[in-house]
């Protein structure tokens, strides 16, 4: 019991001090793989739980104030170690003894009193050390840095280091650096010469201030004499007061083999820059800088109109950048320092106005960059100026970031500068301002972006260019006639624009980069770029595509010919419409080729149409429906002709039945049927195409009109009835309800037996009478047949009397026919080969015209009858 107790409370505590490591394991660190950057989140020590992995790992910015032994033990494999912008002052000396592969340290700007030799030891691969900016009282390297054999940069000093003392560098006489910085007092008191003449380094950097002792600028170049550097700089030289003495500080400069000499910061006067500037003409010196320097005329300077002394001022380049005086440009009220410098860049200095005889002076100047000040075009271009004979070597000129706004003003300007190749104006209000512009036929390069231009800017552009930039300018529409005309144009870019659509057409015979990406359109075709046939790169990304058959066309064939290099494709590219794809990436839709193939398309719908055409085809004639049709069709009419003839008249019964039969059976009809119905008293009317169709009148209308005034409809059904068109015709009719006869006043009499499967299909309505409605079956036995006729007028009902037939006479003759004697022994019923005697009815096959008898009133045999007129009541 009480061991199950005691083992409870050590899994609790067990489990408790787990979570107290994994709580203290959680780094507040952002870690990268190999990489941790802690900077700038207020630690006061190194955080714990760092992966012994780590190559990297950034402190910077941070309130760490020591650094222990046991801080950074685990991480063995440490390259970089980034401390600068703490208040660390305290290292212990076994800091850094498990981090031997360490390359890179850096503790500028913290709080060390003391440069840390013994810690040092185990960094023997170090390359980098930046301890500039502590609280260095002595700048004096122990005897470990003659073991840094790898080291190339150290940077070193701070604000409270007043002297140098020539024993200070010594361990690095052995050591090449690349750059060596030394940072001291707001004024140094005391430099040993021969201090610096140890050291051997590609660059020196110097943060002295010799406000006080400006004496030992001489002897700090003194011990330089002799060496090479590729960069010599100065900063804050003179950091709170101009320098009034009249000895030469810079004369040692002629002894220096430096490349590049910096000025940056520190207070300068016109004596004191003529002072550096005679002494760098007789240098070595191709690149100089004046960074950031606060210049001022000096009180005591006289202009005694003569030539400036700084006449031979040979550069490469000659750096004017961030002064706040632009009285710097012509600091001894002439610009001859500039007469032979290659490359001049002014950038904010802010001069607003370009004297005449600048140019002049700037005749040897290849590079001319004056960005970055107020230029505007009234102060860069001076009507009153000559500007023929001046800048004759100039090919670039970079004007960017003022305020200029007329390209007819830098046209004007340049006019004369035969050599500009290069334009740089971006930046500029360059805008909509419909000008008339001159080139010469020289400028190849124009850079503008960042303006705000319109179609009409085209108008105003040299038609020379080989490149042309004029990216998020506002653009929204393109002039076509201007890319007519620059038909040497290869570089193009006008990304971040407000391009609407791409325009078909587009001709460009020599472009080979084309850059349009974040603009407005949205719809490119394999034909948008087809008349540019050099392109090899295009840049089109970030637009509101619309993924369409096109653009997947234009993509597919660009990919698979590889001839075009789209540069940002495919994270760029997305679909902005339809909107069920919006946000997705144009290389994931992949519409099938029936729906882009035009061709595929009209090929499949040719056949799908002809196949339902023969399918209908083939239905219509499986199931009648040209009959179908061509029966409406004839109910239509008829109705139509009714109501134009006699209008809606109210409806009057003039029969009791209309009789449907074949021709064929007609000898049953007249021996039979009639006698039997018409003969009873009362007697009833029947209907017969024989006697009572009217004469001249299209049978159609016949049948349709006699049936409509016959309160029943007897069909007398046999094998013949099935064989005539006209019968199923007479069928059809009753049947429909449109004409007004209801499907129950339909008798049908079965004169012979017939089997309604076997009757064709377009029969439909008789097979279902036949299957659904009770029908009178003609008997072969006389006995039978009374009780047929009793059935038959209880079907028909009592024969009450009917109407006349509307547009018939009351007193009406009807024509009974009665068989004539047959001439020649020909028995009654044979057919007569003569023609018909006068008064004879001639029966004409259906078929002949619209106004023939059907085929229906052909009698079995052509029988003669006497036309006798009865009275009728």
């Amino acid at each position: 019991m009480f061991s199950l107790v005691k083992n409870s409370w050590t899994n609790v505590l067990l489990c408790i001090q787990m979570t107290v490591v994994a709580s203290d394991s959680i780094s507040p660190c952002s870690i990268t793989g190999y990489s941790a950057n802690c900077k700038g989140l207020n630690l006061d020590q190194v955080p714990p739980g760092l992966p012994a992995s780590l190559e990297s790992l950034d402190l910077s910015f941070n309130k760490l104030t020591a650094i222990t032994n046991k801080d950074l033990a685990h991480l063995t494999q440490l390259r970089s170690l980034n401390l600068e912008f703490n208040n660390i002052s305290l290292i212990e000396d076994e800091a850094f003894a498990s981090n031997a592969l360490l390359k890179e340290l850096s503790v500028f700007n913290n709080s060390l009193t003391q440069v840390p030799s013994k810690l040092l030891e185990p960094l023997t691969r170090l390359r980098s050390l930046e301890m500039s900016n502590n609280l260095f009282a002595s700048a004096a390297l122990g005897e470990v840095f003659s073991t840094l054999r790898e080291l190339e940069s150290l940077s070193m000093g701070g604000p409270l280091l007043l002297n140098l003392s020539r024993e200070d560098f010594l361990p690095l006489r052995w050591t090449p650096l690349k750059k060596f910085a030394i940072k001291s007092a707001s004024s140094l008191q005391h430099y040993d010469p021969g201090t610096l003449s140890v050291l051997q380094t590609d660059q020196m950097w110097f943060d002295v201030a010799l406000d006080q002792k400006p004496e030992i600028l001489p002897l700090m170049l003194k011990d330089l004499a002799g060496k090479t550097f590729a960069v010599l700089r100065f900063r804050n030289l003179f950091e709170f007061k101009y320098y009034t003495g009249s000895q030469d500080l810079f004369k040692g400069l002629r002894d220096i083999a430096a490349r590049q000499l910096v000025f940056f910061r520190g207070k300068f006067n016109e004596n004191l820059l003529r002072m550096a500037l005679l002494n760098v003409q007789g240098s070595a010196v191709k690149d100089l800088g004046l960074v950031a320097i606060d210049f001022a005329r000096s009180p005591d300077f006289v202009n005694d109109g003569l030539e400036s002394s700084v006449t031979d001022l040979v550069l490469d380049n000659l750096l004017l950048q961030d002064i706040s005086n632009p009285d710097i440009l012509r600091f001894d009220w002439r610009f001859t320092w500039l007469s032979r410098v290659v490359r001049l860049t002014i950038r904010n200095v802010n001069f607003n106005y370009v004297p005449c005889d600048s140019w002049e002076e700037m005749r040897n100047a290849e590079t001319v960059t004056i960005a970055g000040n107020r230029l505007t075009d009234e102060a860069l271009y001076n009507q009153r100026c000559d500007y023929r004979s001046s800048m004759p070597k100039l090919r670039v000129l970079n004007a960017n970031t003022n305020e200029l706004a007329s390209l007819r003003v830098l046209s004007a300007l340049t006019a004369e500068w035969t050599a500009l190749r290069e334009l740089d104006v971006s930046h500029n209000k360059l805008g909509s301002t419909r000008e008339s512009c001159t080139w010469k036929q020289n400028v190849t390069k124009l850079v503008m972006h960042h303006n705000m231009v319109d179609q009409v800017t085209f108008g105003c552009l040299p038609t020379t260019l080989l490149y042309l930039d004029m990216s998020y300018s506002n653009l929204d529409l393109l002039d076509m006639d201007y890319f007519r005309q620059a038909t040497q144009l290869q570089v193009l870019l006008l990304s971040g624009n407000k391009i609407k659509f791409i325009p078909s057409g587009w001709e460009s015979p020599n472009l080979l980069r084309l850059a349009v990406d974040g603009n407005s359109f949205g719809l490119i075709g394999e034909g948008s770029f087809s008349s540019m046939p050099r392109l090899v790169n295009l840049t089109a990304g970030n637009n509101p595509y619309h993924c369409t058959c096109d653009l997947h066309a234009f993509i597919q064939d660009t990919l698979g010919k590889g001839r075009l290099s789209i540069t940002d494709w495919p994270g760029n590219y997305k679909c902005y419409h339809p909107e069920p794809l919006l946000e997705m990436t144009v290389a994931k839709y992949l519409p099938g080729r029936l729906v882009c193939d035009v061709r595929l398309v009209i090929a499949v719908s040719v056949v799908t149409t002809a196949a339902v055409a023969f399918l209908l085809v083939g239905l219509c004639h499986v199931f009648n429906v040209p009959w179908y049709l061509k029966a409406m069709y004839l109910i239509l009419r008829a109705q139509y002709r009714a109501r134009q003839e006699q209008g809606e008249a109210g409806r009057v019964y003039a029969y009791h039945a209309f009789i449907s039969y074949s021709h064929s059976d007609a000898e049953w009809v007249r021996d039979h049927l009639l006698p039997c119905l018409e003969n009873c008293d009362p007697p009833y009317r029947l209907c017969i195409h024989e006697r009572d169709f009217q004469p001249g009148k299209w049978i159609i209308d016949n049948i349709i009109e006699n049936i409509e005034d016959s309160r029943k409809v007897i069909f007398v059904l046999s094998r013949n009835f099935v064989n005539s068109e006209w019968c199923n015709y007479e069928l059809y009719f009753a049947h429909q309800r449109a004409i007004g006869k209801s499907f129950n006043d339909v008798i049908l009499v079965v004169k012979e037996t017939i089997d309604p499967e076997s009757l064709p299909s377009k029969y439909c309505k008789l097979k279902k009478m036949l299957s659904t409605k009770t029908y009178l079956e003609w008997p072969s036995e006389p006995k039978r047949q009374a009780f047929f006729w009793a059935q038959m007028r209880g079907v028909l009902g009592k024969a009450t009397p009917t109407g006349e037939k509307a547009g018939q006479p009351t007193d009406r003759v009807s024509m009974v026919e009665l068989p004539l004697e047959v001439e020649d022994g020909k028995g009654e019923g044979e057919e007569d080969s003569t023609a018909a005697p006068a008064g004879q009815r001639q029966v004409v096959p259906p078929g002949a015209n619209n106004d023939t008898e059907p085929e229906s009133l052909l009698l079995h045999k052509v029988i003669s009858y006497q036309a006798i007129p009865i009275e009728v009541v």
